[in-house]
């Protein structure tokens, strides 16, 4: 059954896009959109620059260690 077929009879389930995700689609599910990116990668981000911080913590004390 074609596309248009399945609509003409009701039988099309899924959803229409809403929103930006309608005409852009960088901004879909596991797109390139900024927006979408920083919010689907939030943790990752966040453990990201705990693990910089603690990195700069180590080079500072070894800095000392060496004076």
């Amino acid at each position: 059954m074609s596309l248009d077929k399945a609509i003409q009879h009701g039988k099309e389930h899924r959803k229409e896009w809403h929103d930006s995700r309608a005409f852009d689609r960088t901004c879909r599910n596991h797109g390139d959109c900024p927006s979408c990116q920083m919010r689907r990668q939030y943790k990752n981000i966040k453990r990201r620059d705990a693990a910089d911080a603690t990195w700069e913590d180590l080079e500072k004390e070894d800095e000392e260690d060496d004076a």
